[in-house]
C-alpha cells in the first residue's frame, strides 16, 4: 500500500515518487531537488493514481515550458476518431498535456480511450460535462451533481481539471461594478455565473470546496484554478474582475495545499504585450508562486485566422516572465472546432513560444538543440537540420520543392549563399561564379 495520496504529500514526507524522477531524468536535474519544489506547491506534477500510460511531466519554476493541447467534442462536430487524431498528432510533436473539452455525446467513452492510450497528461473542465453526464438542464443540477461529476472525471483517471471556484460573488461584485466590453467570456464561467444567477447562490466549487479538495485527494488530481473572469478583449485586461477573481484564487491555492492538493493557476486571455509581464508577477505573488497557465495571452483582437500567431507573441513573453505552461492557440480560435491542419500549426506555433523563452529565462540546456542546429547548418547537413527543426517534415518538404543543384546550398542564394562563401575563404578555396559551370 502507497504510502501517500499526492505528489505533494510525498513531497512533504521526503518521499522521492517515481514520478519525481521521470521527472527530473527529463529535466536532466537532480531527483532531490525537485523535492522541495513540488512540497512547497511552485512544481506541480499532475499525474493521477489511475492514468497509467502517464509520461509524468513538471510543471513550474524552474523547469521547461509545457504545452497543452485542446480537443473534444461539440454538437457542430462529432466525429471521435478525428478528436482521437489530434490527440496522436499532439504526442507526435512531444505535447506534454491535453485537455478533453468535449460537450457532446459519448464523453465518457472518448475520455477513456484518450486516457488509455496518452502519454500526456489529461485535463478536463467537469463543468462542461454536467449537463450531458446527469441529464439535466442547468437549472435542475445542484451543488452536489456538480460534484458527482468532478468524481467521476477523477475516478475515469483525470490528471488534472479546470475548476473555476474563484469566481465567487465577492469577484462578481468588482466584474459588475466596473463594466465589460465582452462581459465573460470563458464557458466554464457563463455556466457557473448563469447557475448563480438562476438559482441565487453562491459558486458551487466555492462553497463545497473543502469537499471538492477530499475527492481531487482521493485520485491525485491537480486542480487547475480557471479564471471565468479573464479577459476576452484588450479593453478588459487586468480589470477588477479579473484581478479580484485572482485574490480569491490565491486563497484557495493556500486552502489546497493545505490539503497536499496540486494546484496550477489559470490566466489570461487578451491583453496587450505591455501588460503581460506585470500580470506574470501579481500571479506568482498573490498565488504564492503557483505554477501559472495561460491562454495566449493574445497580443492583438484583430487576426482571426491568424490567432495562433498572437498567442505566440504573448506566450513566449508571458513565458519568459514567469508562466510555467502555455495553452496552444490554433488558426480557427474565435471561427470554429480546429481541424488537423489548424491543431498542427497551434501546436507548433506554442513549442517555438515555449521553447523561445526557456532560452530567455535561462533553463538549463534548453540552447543545446539551438547550438547542435548552428553546427549543422554551417556544415550544410540538411539531414541533420531537418532532424533537429520542430517540424522536420515541413522543413524538408520547403527544401526539396526547388532543389538547388548543388546540395551545400539552397535555392534561396544558390552559390551566392554567406555561409557557403565564407567556409570556402576559411579553408583557403577560392570564389568563384562565372568560371564554375
Amino acid at each position: 500500500m502507497k504510502e501517500y495520496h499526492t505528489q505533494m504529500e510525498a513531497a512533504k514526507r521526503g518521499i522521492l515518487t517515481n514520478e519525481m524522477k521521470a521527472v527530473a531524468a527529463k529535466e536532466q536535474r537532480d531527483p532531490e531537488e525537485l523535492l522541495p519544489l513540488v512540497a512547497s506547491g511552485r512544481v506541480a506534477i499532475p499525474a493521477n493514481v489511475g492514468h497509467t500510460a502517464l509520461s509524468p511531466e513538471g510543471v513550474g519554476g524552474g523547469l521547461t515550458t509545457k504545452i497543452n493541447v485542446n480537443l473534444g467534442v461539440s454538437g457542430d462536430c462529432k466525429n471521435y476518431d478525428v478528436e482521437l487524431q489530434k490527440a496522436r498528432l499532439a504526442a507526435k510533436f512531444g505535447a506534454q498535456a491535453i485537455m478533453d473539452l468535449s460537450n457532446y455525446g459519448k464523453t465518457r467513452e472518448f475520455r477513456r480511450r484518450l486516457i488509455a492510450e496518452s502519454p500526456a497528461m489529461i485535463g478536463t473542465v467537469p463543468v462542461y460535462d454536467a449537463v450531458g453526464y446527469l441529464e439535466k438542464d442547468l437549472l435542475e443540477i445542484t451543488a452536489q451533481d456538480f460534484l458527482k461529476v468532478v468524481e467521476a472525471h477523477a475516478k475515469e483517471g483525470v490528471d488534472f481539471m479546470t475548476i473555476h471556484a474563484g469566481m465567487n460573488r465577492r469577484a462578481l461584485k468588482a466584474f459588475r461594478r466596473e463594466g465589460r466590453e465582452m462581459n465573460i467570456v470563458s464557458r466554464g464561467g457563463s455556466l457557473l455565473f448563469a447557475w448563480m444567477e438562476m438559482t441565487g447562490n453562491e459558486n458551487p466549487f466555492f462553497e463545497h470546496y473543502d469537499e471538492l479538495l477530499d475527492i481531487l485527494r482521493e485520485y491525485d488530481v491537480t486542480i487547475s484554478l480557471g479564471d471565468a473572469l479573464r479577459p476576452g478583449c484588450l479593453d478588459d485586461s487586468t480589470d477588477a474582475g479579473q484581478i479580484a477573481e485572482l485574490i480569491e484564487i490565491g486563497d484557495l491555492t493556500k486552502r489546497a495545499w493545505e490539503k497536499d492538493v496540486q494546484v496550477l493557476v489559470e490566466g489570461p486571455g487578451h491583453m496587450a504585450m505591455n501588460e503581460i509581464t506585470a500580470n506574470m508577477a501579481l500571479e506568482k505573488r498573490l498565488c504564492h508562486g503557483a505554477p501559472f497557465y495561460v491562454l495566449g495571452p493574445l497580443v492583438t483582437d484583430i487576426a482571426p485566422g491568424y490567432d495562433h500567431i498572437t498567442a505566440a507573441i504573448g506566450g513566449a513573453i508571458a513565458a519568459a516572465a514567469g508562466a510555467d505552461f502555455l495553452c496552444y492557440v490554433t488558426p480557427a480560435e474565435h471561427l470554429r472546432l480546429p481541424d488537423l491542419d489548424d491543431v498542427k500549426e497551434g501546436i507548433v506555433a506554442s513549442l517555438i513560444a515555449a521553447h523561445a523563452a526557456d532560452i530567455a529565462k535561462g533553463v538549463p540546456h534548453a540552447r543545446e538543440r539551438d547550438n547542435r542546429m548552428a553546427k549543422a547548418r554551417k556544415k550544410m547537413d540538411w539531414d541533420e537540420i531537418f532532424r533537429l527543426a520542430i517540424d522536420g517534415e515541413k522543413a524538408e518538404r520547403y527544401f526539396e520543392s526547388t532543389p538547388p543543384a548543388d546540395r551545400h546550398t539552397c535555392s534561396m542564394c544558390g552559390k551566392m549563399c554567406a555561409v557557403r562563401t565564407t567556409n570556402l575563404i576559411l579553408e583557403g578555396k577560392k570564389v568563384e561564379f562565372c568560371s564554375e559551370k
